[in-house]
């Protein structure tokens, strides 16, 4: 700072000017270095956004522009579009009055016409003798002015100017239209009635066909009916008779089933039957031997070639004896899941032959037998079998028989019971005489001359020879060439084959025959006949395929199904999808029919697929999709589905005997169900005292009274024979060691999780929950 005198010094006239003085700057604080900061980055941001403004409002008016140029562009064009079109009308206007001037020149009425309109406004007028006459023009009336030279379109159809020709020029234009709409009426062909045939439900398509009308004329008719339909919609036989009649065909209503009628042609005269082989089914239980015994008549060994020895699909088979008379055999499964394929056996047959076990005795396949032939209403021969074992009983057997109401004749009935062993091939003629002499009393009898009809006892699918089905030809005879028509399947027989593999031309009454050439696999059981053309054939089979169709479809209620689905979500109910292929028809029947059975309300067996055949991709496909299992019955995989099922993770099945399918299977479904939890009490535990100790909590001073208290378990607290508490130990101790367990009748401490309400004279029981494994 300046000194005084320095002050004064400075105060004085020219004296020096005072030294200058540093200027200190005040310092910022932090609030206003943020302020600054804040301040300063709001406006950077309000920069960036009056950019981006800006850029949006730039794109924002060149897109108006270009809407703008679009819309120019469009207006520009459909002028010209428009100048375009007055263009050709113009033209065509003109083109049209020079073609109706050059109309009025060369009818002959026009120059009449045109001549007395001339003379009318010359003011001339013919008067007696045909002297003309002109007509003088009257004061104060204007004349019109004369039209001059030759009468054009646009002359005649100024509206300024009363001219007659327009009137001759429209009574031409209508001779034309006349004679047009004679011509026409000449060259239209005559409408063709026709009788239309209409069963019970047609389609849109088909009635339009009968009737030869076009489908949309149809529909039209419908509409017009207040019926909406499509062109493959069925209607009813009602509405069709309508349509019919509307156009002017007459109607011939029949039923669907009347499709059918003939097939199996008229009865046969008696002068034309003749003896044929008895058809015979051995039926019995399950390794009884009836496939060993049918090898014995045959001198073949069949049962050597079945997977453990066990039938699984019908055979039929022929034999000739020695006296030169033949004996057709049916062998059918004895498995209980074959009861269907037996039932069918006994439908066909004549006679049954029913196998018992000499040492088992009657068995429940062997009453299931016994019930199938009382159905079919088919004569019974026992044919009591093993008895060259050493624990062999034929009496008791024929016992047993009487309480399934089968009497022998050893014990005074009317059944013959004959004792064989197929293994010594012992009492085999006289089984053979029992089926001759009642074959002689049944007097059976056929007409060979006829197109065949009969029976398909099995059918499967051959790789190199497609479907193969097993016939039994009952009545006329099944060619090679004929059009076979079997259950919903139709084709010409490219081949037949007997028992023994051999190829033959054609197959007489109770002749069994593999027939191949059908197209697609049919049903076992089903009946063949021949028929006379393809047509036929495909109408047949497409009604039964419909019929077929509309029996396998079921609505289940939506209550039903919406509380099965919520049975799965919450683990109530399970489900093992399966997806079956087997190697004919009759084991896949059995094998689903199997499957259905296995389960209950809480695990059931769903088979998503069933089919003959090898599996292939698709059925690796749907598996994959379904988190399905595949089960392989005498069948294989391909390559391409091998590795698309390791791919996928999809497991594949192969079984050859039905017991180790539903055996799995049932295990696999007992497996998916959830354990049952079950309590089992292991001790109770009585509080003496209460002791608090820090850190730790309330622990009851206790002795266990029976059984044991262990750490793991779980505890309940009773209070007066009332649960107050339940949970689990949380420490157990015996004097100052942590133990495992404690005995009856030593002391503990035992401190609860969580809970501290003890008394003295509470009572503790332990117990334990056990996970028990559900069974079907």
């Amino acid at each position: 700072a300046p000194t005084p005198a320095a002050r004064a010094d400075a105060g004085r006239p020219g004296a020096p000017p005072p030294p200058k003085t540093r200027m200190i700057l005040k310092s910022l604080t932090s609030d206003e270095k943020a302020a600054r900061a804040r301040a300063l980055v709001s406006a950077q941001q309000k920069d960036k956004d009056d950019r981006k403004r800006a850029e949006e409002d730039a794109i924002r008016r060149a897109e108006e522009e270009k809407r703008l140029a679009v819309e120019r562009e469009a207006a520009a064009k459909r002028a010209e579009e428009e100048a375009t079109r007055k263009a050709k009308d113009e033209e065509t206007r003109k083109r049209a009055e020079t073609e109706a001037a050059r109309r009025l020149q060369d009818s002959p009425e026009a120059p009449a016409a045109a001549g007395e309109d001339d003379d009318e406004a010359r003011g001339r007028k013919k008067g007696p003798g045909g002297r003309v006459e002109v007509r003088k023009p009257q004061r104060g009336i204007k004349e019109e002015p004369r039209r001059r030279g030759r009468l054009t379109l646009s002359s005649a159809l100024n509206e300024d100017e009363r001219q007659k020709s327009l009137a001759a020029f429209r009574r031409q234009h209508e001779r034309e239209k006349r004679r047009a709409r004679g011509s026409a009426a000449a060259e239209a062909p005559k409408k063709v009635l026709r009788e239309v045939v209409v069963p019970e439900t047609i389609t849109v398509q088909e009635l339009a066909n009968r009737m030869a009308e076009r489908s949309a004329d149809v529909i039209k008719a419908l509409m017009r009916m207040g019926v909406m339909a499509t062109i493959n919609q069925s209607i009813d036989a009602d509405t069709a008779e309508l349509i019919v009649g509307e156009f002017g065909h007459s109607l011939k209503r029949v039923s669907d089933a009347d499709i059918e009628l003939g097939l199996g042609g008229t009865p046969d005269a008696d002068a034309t039957l003749e003896a044929r082989a008895p058809v015979v089914t051995v039926m019995g239980h399950v390794d009884h031997g009836k496939t060993s015994l049918l090898d014995a008549l045959r001198e073949t060994d069949v049962a050597g070639g079945e997977a453990g020895g066990i039938t699984q699909h019908i055979g039929a088979y022929q034999v000739t004896l020695k006296s030169g008379k033949k004996i057709t055999f049916l062998d059918t499964p004895g498995h209980e899941a074959f009861t269907a394929m037996r039932a069918r056996g006994a439908k066909v047959t004549d006679i049954v032959v029913l196998v018992v076990a000499a040492d088992d005795g009657v068995m429940p396949q062997t009453a299931e037998a016994i019930a199938h032939a009382k159905a079919a209403k088919v004569p019974l021969i026992v044919a009591v079998n093993k008895v060259d074992k050493p624990d062999a009983n034929p009496r008791k057997v024929r016992e047993e028989l009487l309480r399934h109401e089968i009497q022998v004749e050893d014990l005074g009935g009317e059944v013959q019971a004959i004792d064989v062993s197929a293994k010594q091939k012992t009492g085999l003629d006289r089984l053979e005489e029992a089926i001759l002499l009642q074959a002689e009393i049944l007097e059976l009898k056929a007409n060979p001359d006829r197109p065949g009809l009969g029976v398909v006892i099995e059918a499967k699918l051959d790789r190199g020879r497609g479907p193969v089905a097993t016939a039994l030809v009952q009545r006329g005879q099944l060619k090679v060439g004929d059009i076979v028509v079997a259950g919903s399947s139709w084709g010409r027989v490219r081949a037949l084959l007997d028992d023994r593999g051999r190829a033959i031309d054609d197959a007489g009454p109770a002749m069994p025959v593999e027939l191949l050439g059908l197209d697609s696999l049919p049903e076992a059981g089903d009946e063949f006949a021949v028929v006379e053309s393809e047509a036929r054939a495909r109408e047949v089979t497409a009604f039964r395929s419909r019929r077929l169709r509309d029996q396998r479809v079921t609505v289940a209620p939506r209550g039903t199904l919406e509380q099965m689905f919520g049975q799965i979500k919450a683990g109530q109910a399970t489900e093992l999808a399966v997806v079956v292929k087997a190697d004919v028809q009759g084991s896949l029947e059995a094998i689903v029919g199997a499957l259905s059975k296995i389960g209950n309300d809480q695990a059931k067996v769903r088979v998503l697929h069933g089919a003959v055949g090898g599996i292939n991709e698709s059925d690796v496909t749907l598996a994959a999709a379904s988190n399905a299992l595949i089960v392989g019955f005498n069948v294989r995989a391909n390559k391409q589905a091998r590795d698309l099922a390791q791919r996928d993770k999809a497991e594949i099945r192969y079984y050859s005997i039905i017991y180790d399918l539903t055996e799995d299977i049932t295990k696999a479904l007992t497996g998916m169900l959830e354990p049952t939890r079950k309590e089992v009490a292991i001790g109770n535990a009585e509080v003496l005292q209460i002791f608090d100790i820090s850190k730790v909590g309330k622990i009851a001073g206790c002795r266990v009274t029976d059984g044991l208290i262990r750490r793991s378990a779980r505890l309940r607290l009773l209070r007066d024979n009332i649960v107050v508490h339940e949970g689990g130990i949380k420490t157990l101790r015996h004097f100052k060691e942590d133990v495992r367990e404690i005995k009856a009748g030593n002391e503990c401490g035992i401190a609860f999780d969580n809970y501290q309400d003890l008394k003295p004279g509470d009572v503790i029981e332990a117990y334990e929950v056990q996970q028990v494994a559900r069974t079907l």
